[in-house]
């Protein structure tokens, strides 16, 4: 009798709990990423919140990307999403985008909110293709080149218990 195994990538990025100690890795990614990014404090003042905070992280350790994910009164807010340049399209924001989800469905939120620069099109897509819908705007929320600013779009995806 022949029996199939499951195939078992030791190499495949993982995931788990951001902690202090990342955060030089995660401001090395934030700054090559983001023309405007968050500083260290505000990762820091996130973790000592107890914000839902994960990394993607390579077997070698190297971080690949992290999300942050607020969550109170049944809502839960997705604040950063990342993958490190050069790390694009090899579905690690999805795969940190539903494991977020998947945190604030077992906190009991019953929507997640996000706002995301309309420039960022592979974002959009991504919150899309992941239940995701345009509520609204809020006018010049981002910084952006030259001292102007650039609108946010709201999206947001209600969770239901069963997914």
């Amino acid at each position: 009798m022949n029996q199939a195994r499951a195939y078992v990538d030791t190499d495949a990025p993982s995931l788990r709990p951001m902690r202090e100690a990342d955060l030089d890795a995660v401001m090395a990614i934030e700054q090559r990423a983001y023309p405007f990014p968050w500083t260290r404090g505000i990762f820091r003042d996130c973790l000592q919140a107890n914000y839902a905070m994960w990394v993607v992280e390579r077997a070698d350790g190297a971080l690949l990307g992290y999300g942050v994910l607020s969550i109170a009164v049944g809502e839960a807010h997705v604040l950063n999403l990342c993958s490190a340049p050069g790390h694009e399209r090899q579905g690690l924001g999805r795969r940190m985008l539903l494991a977020l989800l998947k945190i604030a469905r077992g906190h009991g939120a019953q929507r997640v909110f996000l706002e995301v620069r309309p420039s960022n099109l592979r974002a959009i897509a991504l919150y899309e293709q992941n239940g995701f819908n345009e509520i609204g705007r809020r006018p010049r929320y981002y910084p952006a080149p030259d001292n102007g600013r650039e609108d946010a779009i709201v999206m947001a995806m209600e969770l239901l218990a069963d997914e």
